[in-house]
């Protein structure tokens, strides 16, 4: 990396850690990558943690465009899924747990639900009375 590190930024370990889930031949007939896949990673995470807009991504990483476009294509073909189920399996195993959860909890003020109580109706709108009928 020539570049100063962002806090954003991975470690060399978190890298290898998700490099097999994140690395695929270039999809250009065996073409290079004209950024490294760890840069494009850095760039994703940092909009990610700054919240900025992808237009606003510093310089020094490689093109909001290029960022966003593997962003996209990651999230289409699955690869942020499996990224962020191999993180979750790991966390899980360090405290101790079992690698996949066995059961979920849901309360009621965070299911949405269409049932209203009583009956629903609507009101007509009133027109004023000073609205003429040829205006």
């Amino acid at each position: 990396m020539s570049r100063r590190a962002y806090p954003s930024d991975l470690t060399q370990a978190q890298w290898e850690l998700l490099r097999p889930e994140i690395e695929k031949p270039a999809s250009h007939g065996g073409t290079h990558r004209k950024y490294a896949l760890l840069e494009i990673v850095n760039g994703l995470l940092y909009v990610l943690k700054s919240g900025c807009q992808w237009e606003m991504l510093p310089h020094d990483f490689p093109p909001w465009a290029s960022v966003y476009d593997h962003y996209r294509r990651w999230k289409q073909d699955g690869t942020l899924e499996r990224v962020h189920d191999l993180l979750r399996r790991r966390v899980r195993v360090a405290e101790g747990r079992e690698p996949t959860p066995s059961a979920g909890v849901l309360d009621s003020q965070s299911a949405q639900t269409t049932e209203q109580g009583g009956r629903v109706g609507t009101t007509r709108a009133r027109r004023s009375k000073g609205a003429s009928g040829t205006s």
